[in-house]
């Protein structure tokens, strides 16, 4: 296929074409995506509209080198921030989407990715829209100290509205989804599907192995643990992502 990239996978070390799935056809590796590469997956064509584009992270706590360090992920990703916002289309139906990359920062959750999650959330809310979250993240951002932690309340207390609105939040977990995102937004949706493979929790396995003195299970936090243990509803395959969520948003549509 003309659309196909050679590349190495970093779990069977092999040289694999990809194609727009980006998927391991050896071992079920999902590459990472970018934004575009995500949104091509399950919106309808040309219909995506970011919002909120210009915000940028300040420096609250004044790190040295935190100024440095955005620059040179915003350069690298070509992203703003570690989440991407905005509304479009789902086999026709309106939504809200919000999409984060681990391309800038690991995904860190700091006060802009906090604020934009909110925003979609509460665009949600008030259109009556449902509200798509990917995540991707490795926490909170420690470059900004306890304003990062901030964010886990901040998004929680908005998933409630949405709750309190019966506005759909559905959360899809791609691989990693770690840290304060786990333990805030990333759990509170009502619907959680997940990529194969994915690394889904809070702690790394060895501060785990090394606080509790026990081995782990095999293939403890991946997607396929999460969903024999009831902390995901579903494991999705790519090319049945559109398909899946347009099934969710006209199930969970509330009817005039």
């Amino acid at each position: 296929m003309s659309n196909e990239v050679l590349k190495r996978c970093p779990q069977c070390q092999k040289d694999v074409q990809v194609g727009e799935h980006k998927i391991c056809p050896y071992c079920n590796y999902h590459f990472p995506l970018t934004v575009a590469e995500r949104l091509a997956l399950f919106a309808d064509e040309g219909s995506f509209k970011e919002m909120s584009s210009g915000m940028r992270s300040m420096n609250p706590i004044s790190l040295a080198g935190y100024e440095e360090k955005l620059k040179e992920n915003q350069k690298k990703s070509s992203l703003s921030d570690a989440v991407t916002i905005g509304r479009c289309t789902i086999g026709g139906k309106p939504v809200v989407v919000g999409i984060m990359s681990f391309a800038f920062m690991g995904g860190s959750m700091g006060s802009v990715v906090g604020e934009k999650i909110t925003q979609a959330m509460v665009e949600g809310a008030l259109t009556g829209d449902p509200v798509v979250l990917f995540t991707a993240s490795g926490g909170a951002r420690m470059q900004e100290g306890i304003f990062s932690l901030m964010q886990m309340a901040k998004t929680a207390s908005t998933a409630a509205l949405l709750e309190e609105t019966r506005t759909p939040l559905f959360l899809v977990l791609t691989n990693p989804t770690t840290g304060g995102v786990t333990a805030s937004f990333a759990m509170l949706g009502d619907v959680i599907l997940a990529e194969p493979g994915a690394i889904i929790g809070f702690a790394g396995p060895r501060v785990i192995e090394g606080t509790i003195g026990e081995k782990l299970p095999e293939g403890f936090q991946r997607s396929e643990f999460q969903l024999e243990k009831g902390f995901i509803d579903s494991i999705v395959e790519r090319k049945k992502l559109k398909e899946t969520l347009s099934f969710l948003i006209e199930t969970h549509t509330r009817r005039a």
